[in-house]
């Protein structure tokens, strides 16, 4: 058997694998601008932080009384968004690196999400990382976003995998909820620092306060192997 038993490891994709959120920050500052919302800061952004586009398409209308539909507002964010993600999305090395050991140990993996399937795959496709992780599931083909477990585990389902054998990386509160909801193990890389205390982060079985600059592939590898020893 495996070092890892039957682990499968389901990644979230923005602010998890790849530095995605200074696009979507640009995407939906630009939208609201083009709706008469000037000044949209990235503090305000960071209140969204792993909620999907969609519901954030439905809060920015509510906060800011916006008169255009949701599914316009959706639709203009993401193509503003496809065209940053596809100019310049940045993997985070050390989460390459993690993928690349997990897939030569042959560990089942998937990438669950709160962006659209095109945004996903474009990411995955202009950072190679389509080459390993061929599952992936967006929040829009599942009734509900994070932190519903929804996507978690239609993510298991897809693998042929038990929810108790998953283990979720995750950088927002919304997909800590939902991995705990899942019943699946979380290590949890907290993308904004501040919110490290959040509630929902002290359900991770692995919290890294210090985000992506604490996250090791050889920490996270030896703590997998680890935890499938415990389980």
């Amino acid at each position: 058997m495996s070092k890892f038993g039957n682990t499968s490891v389901i990644f979230d994709l923005d602010g998890t694998l790849v530095d995605s959120e200074p696009n979507y920050y640009e995407a939906g500052r630009q939208t609201l601008a083009e709706y008469g919302v000037p000044d949209f800061t990235w503090a305000e952004h960071e209140r969204y932080v792993g909620v999907s586009t969609l519901e954030t398409a439905v809060l920015l209308k509510q906060e800011y009384g916006l008169a255009a539909p949701v599914a316009e507002l959706l639709a203009d964010t993401n193509r503003r968004y496809l065209e940053l993600a596809r100019a310049a999305t940045r993997a985070y090395p050390q989460m390459r690196k993690f993928v690349e050991l997990l897939a030569t140990e042959g560990v089942p993996m998937a990438v669950a999400s709160g962006s659209s399937s095109e945004a996903i795959e474009a990411i995955l496709a202009g950072t190679g990382l389509d080459a390993y992780l061929g599952t992936v599931v967006s929040a829009d083909e599942v009734p509900r976003g994070k932190p519903a477990p929804d996507v978690f585990l239609e993510a298991a389902l897809r693998l042929g995998a038990a929810p108790a054998d998953c283990v979720v990386l995750e950088d927002a509160a919304p997909g800590a909820a939902a991995a705990h909801a899942a019943g699946m193990r979380c290590i949890a890389i907290p993308y904004v620092a501040a919110q490290a205390d959040a509630p929902e982060f002290a359900t991770a079985d692995l919290l890294l306060r210090g985000g992506q600059a604490e996250f090791t592939a050889r920490g996270a590898f030896d703590w997998l192997v680890r935890s499938a020893r415990s389980s």
